[in-house]
């Protein structure tokens, strides 16, 4: 009796410590954010990655621009994060001295803060739109951030990343004609299972131009701490729970009773 109530103590602390962990994990990741309005989303886009229009993750930004324009934005990616980029351009209408609109290839690419290319895990990065097409919609889901890597290598990293958007094939009469486009970024949390040891000394944040000031500044609830991942708390919960199965181990291994003496004199 006494080991069963041993037993069933442990585990009703080790399930508690579950669910510590657990509740510990999502309120770390839980947006804090909630109370607080968020800023009016941009609608222009800059020209080059100098220019380039600041925006947050899960906010749409728009704007209007003639075809051939190079359209630019720069939103803050941070550790653990997967970022799926999306873009979607309302073509031109075809000018009525002709007999239609011919079709066109559109093309999306992110560039991380020191302006390497990052390449798109999936998605549709390059699309060509139908002569009856109204609109394009291109995406580009990105390889998780990480808190460090080698420098030789072209991991994402934490930091500023550009969007860019053009098109890259479109006959000659529809050059210069009045488009508008959309640019979002929503991402999904990796957890601790993609966290690496090492971390940057800073951000890669560039500070250059006039416009690009917005785009330095970190995201709404801060930068996270390159050292700190999830995975710390399942690792201290499978400490504690491997204490746990030892002193149930133990207790099984004892026996239940004390060993009987043996008379006095024998």
């Amino acid at each position: 009796m006494r080991t069963t109530r041993v037993l069933s103590r442990a585990g009703a602390l080790g399930a508690a410590v579950l669910l510590t962990l657990a509740g510990a994990a999502g309120v770390a990741s839980a947006d804090s954010s909630d109370g607080d309005e968020k800023p009016v989303a941009p609608t222009e886009a800059g020209t080059s990655f100098r220019t380039a229009t600041a925006i947050q993750q899960d906010q749409e930004a728009t704007a209007e621009a003639s075809t051939g324009d190079y359209l630019y934005w720069a939103f803050p990616a941070d550790i653990g994060q997967r970022p799926t980029v999306h873009a979607t351009v309302e073509l031109p209408e075809a000018p009525k001295d002709t007999a239609g609109r011919g079709g066109s290839t559109w093309q999306v690419d992110v560039y991380d803060g020191l302006r390497r290319h990052q390449a798109c895990r999936y998605g549709t990065q390059t699309k060509t739109a139908a002569q009856d097409a109204g609109t394009v919609e291109l995406s580009c889901t990105l390889r998780t951030v990480r808190g460090w890597a080698e420098p030789w290598a072209n991991d994402p990293l934490q930091g500023t990343y550009y969007v860019r958007l053009t098109v890259t094939d479109l006959e000659a009469d529809a050059l210069g004609l009045p488009m508008k486009a959309s640019a979002k970024v929503t991402s999904n949390d990796a957890g601790g299972a993609q966290a690496v040891d090492g971390a940057l000394a800073k951000p890669l944040v560039p500070g250059i131009g006039t416009k690009t000031a917005a785009v330095s500044s970190e995201p709404e609830d801060g930068w996270a701490s390159s050292w700190w991942s999830s995975r710390w708390l399942w690792t201290a919960g499978g400490g504690v729970l491997a204490a746990l199965a030892g002193v149930g181990g133990y207790c099984l291994t004892r026996g239940s009773g004390r060993p009987s003496r043996a008379p006095a004199g024998i």
